[in-house]
């Protein structure tokens, strides 16, 4: 259980959505604006990226492929290249723009995160007095960058795509050996939109098992049909990126949802969660009104006489269940009538005597 900005994360509890903004936004802007529909959907958390695309990328002719939405009627998706660099200056801020972003989030209650990528970045994090930080799959070896982050004190989310679960283990020890056991392990299979059957979402139960931590399941589909069934598999964070619009040609908008389905996307996550309910086998007051007007109990099929047994009274059983039960019955059928009882009436515990 970790606690992150007045709500806590983990089992028993609600799961924490966070939309991820850091490689939809088109700028400060745009960024507020995410915010700001992510805040009225009831959303819990959002995430950016932080990071200096100069120092990340060495080749800045690196090449990057990704999905972008061709028709949005037909959900036809087209495969396009491009420079990284070019990608990721596209995402990058100014320190100004941070600080009025985070000062933005704290005005709407939402919490603040962002992935980093140095320490320099962890260091402006801790400027803006951030909720938690998340490292990337690609870092998950970066014992130097985990130790930095775990140092800090904030909660450290560990993205895990294309990891196995030996560097998941050796990533956390790194992390728990700095005496920094806030820990949110993310489950994110890779791709742009990830592929169906690299989903692999019955990961989040090993996950589980192998991990006194909260898991979380980062989403890189379209929809929320995954993000469903990640919750019913236990996912205590559920993280989902957002776009203004899905047919922006840049990566993570072709499975991003837009300002109108948040709510719903919100609103289905929790309903989901009431609908699992608690695993006992509890019984709502109106259903167990219910379960009486349904259930059936002892009535005369001929008036009886007082101090006649059960046994021996012309019986048969018939709803409502607000009287004697049928399961009762072997156990009372030797006690007698207190009253004179005519045909068509209920037996009840006060119409009947022990002999």
């Amino acid at each position: 259980m970790i606690k992150i900005n007045k709500k806590y994360i983990g089992d028993g509890y609600p799961s924490y959505i966070t939309f991820e903004i850091g490689p939809t936004h088109e700028g400060l802007d745009s960024a507020k604006r995410l915010i700001k529909h992510a805040s009225d959907s009831g959303a819990d958390a959002v995430k950016f990226q932080i990071f200096d695309p100069d120092r990340l990328v060495s080749d800045k002719k690196q090449m990057f492929s990704y999905g972008i939405l061709k028709n949005r009627e037909t959900s036809e998706i087209e495969i396009i290249e491009e420079p990284l660099y070019d990608i990721l200056v596209r995402r990058s801020l100014s320190e100004k723009s941070w600080l009025e972003i985070k000062s933005y989030c704290d005005e709407l209650d939402i919490a603040f995160f962002s992935t980093v990528a140095f320490d320099e970045d962890i260091n402006l994090l801790q400027k803006l007095d951030c909720h938690s930080i998340k490292i990337a799959s690609a870092d998950v070896n970066h014992f130097p960058l985990l130790r930095r982050a775990a140092k800090t004190g904030m909660c450290v989310q560990l993205d895990t795509g294309m990891a196995s679960l030996g560097e998941i283990e050796k990533a956390v020890d790194v992390i728990n050996s700095e005496g920094n056991h806030n820990i949110i392990i993310h489950h994110c299979p890779s791709g742009y939109p990830a592929r169906l059957n690299s989903i692999n979402l019955r990961i989040i139960k090993t996950l589980k098992k192998m991990f006194p931590h909260p898991i979380a399941f980062s989403d890189h589909t379209p929809g929320n049909e995954m993000d469903i069934a990640a919750v019913v598999l236990g996912a205590n964070m559920i993280e989902k990126t957002i776009t203004e619009d899905r047919m922006i040609k840049s990566p993570e908008h072709v499975m991003s949802i837009e300002p109108k389905e948040m709510k719903n996307f919100v609103k289905t996550i929790r309903d989901v969660e009431i609908g699992l309910g608690s695993g006992r086998r509890d019984m709502l007051e109106v259903e167990l009104k219910k379960l009486k007007e349904i259930r059936r109990s002892l009535f005369l099929c001929e008036s009886a006489k007082k101090g006649t047994r059960l046994v021996d009274c012309k019986t048969e059983f018939r709803r409502p269940g607000f009287g004697i039960r049928p399961d009762q019955f072997d156990q009372l059928k030797n006690c007698v009538l207190s009253q004179d009882k005519e045909s068509g009436q209920m037996i009840h515990f006060t119409d009947i005597v022990w002999k």
